[in-house]
């Protein structure tokens, strides 16, 4: 049976920021909405509303947010795949983070209504 998942809408327009791995998290990094800060041995990313990045800073703008409403268990397979997947086959880009109590994924502004027509073609719903 194929999973159907409920997914709502962040308000605001998102960005992802990359820095030096060595780079303090900044302080521009935290404040209204979704914000999500990854470091690795290459980069510190940080995904966040579009207008606390200061211009200086490589990013890559324009996306929205969409959330994966749960709980889902840590064991549950399938859930991000069943989301992305109708995404990736219509050659739209996606961003995924997870954290511990849920899932987000970022697409492109511009392509959000086509997203949300294959995520509810897909059987899933937008809240």
């Amino acid at each position: 049976m194929p999973l159907s998942v409920r997914l709502r809408r962040l308000p605001g327009i998102y960005a992802i920021a990359h820095l030096a791995p060595g780079s303090p998290i900044p302080e521009w990094a935290d404040g209204e909405g979704f914000v999500s800060i990854s470091r690795t041995d290459e980069e510190l990313s940080v995904a966040c509303r579009q207008e606390q990045v200061p211009a200086a800073v490589q990013q890559d703008r324009e996306w929205r947010c969409l959330k994966l409403v749960g709980p889902f268990a840590f064991d549950e397979s399938g859930v991000v795949l069943s989301v992305i997947r109708p995404i990736s086959e219509a050659g739209l880009g996606v961003f995924v983070v997870s954290t511990f109590d849920g899932d987000h994924v970022l697409v492109k502004a511009v392509d959000l209504p086509q997203v949300e027509m294959l995520l509810e073609a897909a059987g899933h719903s937008m809240l």
